[in-house]
């Protein structure tokens, strides 16, 4: 059985988390890519996307990252992918992602970092 899919937005000091939750896939990333593109972002923030709860994603999910990654830019802000499965850890390093985003085990070391 799959979990449902949503995306949960918090904000902080520092800038938005963004918590994933179920398949990221072509069915579901225009959803997140929907709430990327609603979020308000300075420059000098954080926008942390936490996957710790993400059960598959695919490449339509992987595009949706990277559409975060995008805006975070052009806000100059930054992105962090935080507690992100061993899968798509290994998917990353295959795609030469892994230089892409940076990754932290919680959303706290990232914020944390980011000071």
């Amino acid at each position: 059985m799959t979990s449902p899919f949503s995306v949960a937005t918090r904000t902080t000091g520092t800038g938005p988390i963004l918590t994933v939750r179920g398949e990221l896939d072509v069915a579901t990333a225009p959803q997140l890519r929907a709430r990327i593109a609603e979020l308000t972002l300075s420059a000098g923030q954080l926008l942390v996307v936490d996957l710790a709860e993400v059960t598959f994603c695919d490449s339509s999910g992987i595009s949706a990252l990277i559409a975060a990654r995008n805006v975070a830019q052009a806000a100059e802000a930054d992105v962090a992918l935080v507690a992100v499965p061993a899968r798509l850890t290994r998917t990353f390093a295959l795609t030469g992602l892994a230089d892409f985003f940076p990754t932290y085990p919680t959303a706290e070391d990232a914020l944390g970092d980011h000071d």
